[in-house]
């Protein structure tokens, strides 16, 4: 017999059910004091017939809210809230209309550009590295736990499984060989204790079939899986895909090595590498238009001081982006280390439908989240076509020292001045 939802859970109402796993029931819902849609699991435990299954699943179901509930970050899937209705279990979530896991693109039929795939990647390195240096480890990286949105962002979700490697942690840990063993590290394999590089050998495997749509460590039963994760180095992804890049192929060979020593030690070195290789990728369009953005960077006043030689360098490694009119730029209460400059066009600063200050060609903004990592106060967007230099981390990490000091001068310098013209109770990041 099938059941109908249940009308509530807790104070949140119920609309639809969207889908069943291991953990529990999804469904739909509404918070009404919010007036926002989550999304509500409840967890299932008529399949855990022992006392310690059950006892193990509650623990697993309530470390998801406990754990990513520590986490803000636009690529980490948020938790709002978590608790008991008689005897169920449940979680409520961030809800992503239109979302889809990344299952779906590690088919060979049907996966995605490799452009494409990079900035996913990306986006998922940044990610972990905040939630690696929050002491967060998540253990069960692998397509199933990466969302895709609507509007093609990605959102790390399940840390049912995650663990806290902070000195002060007081909460009984999950431990034992936890996870999916197509994308578990040797080191898990071996269930030694476990650093953030784990995550980062996972998301190598994860990375390696969105490219060829094969798993790196396939194989028909559980012990020849784990045999090949520990002794067996996987085909490079060349002999599947001719058209990858021979930088990409290296940059997932070191995420997925077996020593830890020859690995990725954060996520930021791992997006660094992949923020040079998206260079690359598209070298035909930037050799073409080298020397004109090189004028155009230099006709910008943020440039005006930096010699030849530095300018190349930003050259090199800069993106550019381009956005319609009308279009969200920075988003209110996003957190993100990101500014940016416009090249040509105009943007606003709104708060709520209010335009509060006009942007024009030469003018940076963001700068506030980039140096504080602190949530945006304001949205910005454009008001005509715009292009944009995006600047991060990432980016000033790739040129030299002289470059860095000259980028960081002039980023200070410009900071101050926009402060102190900017009228009072004004913010625009």
């Amino acid at each position: 017999m099938i059941q109908s939802p249940p009308k509530h859970v807790g104070k949140y109402e119920v609309v639809e059910k969207l889908g069943q796993g291991g953990m529990g029931v999804v469904y739909l819902g509404h918070d009404p004091y919010n007036n926002r849609p989550v999304a509500i699991k409840v967890a299932g435990e008529e399949n855990h017939h022992s006392e310690e299954c059950r006892k193990k699943h509650r623990k697993m179901f309530f470390n998801e809210a406990r754990i990513a509930g520590m986490l803000d970050h636009p690529n980490i899937l948020a938790v709002h809230d978590a608790g008991i209705d008689t005897d169920q279990y449940y979680i409520v979530m961030e809800y992503i209309e239109g979302s889809r896991t990344l299952k779906e693109y590690c088919r060979v039929e049907n996966l995605l550009p490799v452009e494409r795939v990079v900035e996913i990647v990306f986006k998922c390195c940044k990610a972990l590295d905040y939630a690696h240096r929050l002491g967060v480890i998540h253990r069960d990286i692998k397509p199933g736990n990466l969302l895709l949105t609507g509007d093609l962002e990605v959102k790390i979700g399940d840390f049912g499984i995650a663990q806290t490697i902070r000195a002060d942690e007081t909460q009984t840990q999950i431990m034992g060989l936890i996870g999916s063993p197509c994308y578990m590290s040797p080191e898990q394999v071996k269930e030694e204790p476990l650093t953030c590089q784990t995550d980062l050998f996972s998301l190598g495997a994860v990375m390696y079939e969105l490219l060829t749509g094969r798993s790196p460590f396939h194989a028909s039963t559980f012990s020849s899986i784990i045999r090949k994760v520990l002794y067996h180095d996987p085909e490079p992804l060349r002999f599947y895909r001719s058209d990858i890049p021979k930088a990409l192929e290296v940059i997932v060979m070191k995420a997925l090595s077996k020593r830890t020593a020859e690995r990725y030690k954060t996520g930021t070195h791992f997006a660094s590498d992949l923020r040079l290789t998206s260079i690359t990728i598209n070298y035909t369009e930037v050799e073409l238009h080298h020397r004109e953005r090189f004028t155009v960077l230099r006709s910008l006043d943020f440039f005006r001081e930096f010699h030849d030689s530095e300018l190349w360098e930003v050259l090199n490694v800069i993106s550019w982006k381009e956005f319609p009119p009308d279009r969200r730029i920075i988003t209110e209460g996003h957190i993100d280390h990101t500014f940016y400059i416009i090249v040509s066009g105009e943007a606003a600063v709104r708060k709520g439908k209010r335009e509060v200050a006009p942007l024009k060609k030469g003018d940076c903004f963001g700068e506030i989240g980039y140096l504080t990592g602190t949530k945006r106060a304001s949205d910005i967007v454009s008001v005509s076509g715009v292009v944009l230099l995006e600047v991060n981390d990432t980016v000033i990490e790739q040129v030299s020292p002289a470059c860095q000091l000259r980028f960081h001068k002039v980023f200070l310098k410009k900071l101050i001045e926009r402060l102190s013209k900017r009228p009072e109770g004004l913010t625009e990041d």
